[in-house]
């Protein structure tokens, strides 16, 4: 593929050759070293889709409800950051 190491692929694509190279290691039927290159790839390709996935809770957006029953838009905070971490005052 030309794509910056399948960086245009899709999500579902991604998944979907990680459940192919499962099956290809869980078959037996590879050798070691092929194995061992598609356990290589297989991590690749997760690394790939988690960060996918970070971007993508990045923009999720969280509504929080006021007392008056109106709803505030505030950006999602990841679990990984502390609520603080991006305010320094």
């Amino acid at each position: 593929m030309a794509d910056k190491e399948n960086g245009n692929a899709d999500f579902a694509a991604t998944l979907d050759r990680l459940e192919m190279l499962v099956g290809q290691l869980e078959s037996g039927e590879l050798t070691l070293e092929a194995s061992l290159a598609a356990f290589e790839q297989g991590v690749r390709l997760t690394r790939d889709a988690q960060k996918r996935l970070d971007e993508a809770e990045l923009k999720v957006r969280a509504l929080i409800e006021r007392p008056d029953g109106s709803l505030d838009e505030v950006p999602f905070e990841s679990p990984s950051m502390p609520p603080e971490a991006g305010n320094d005052r």
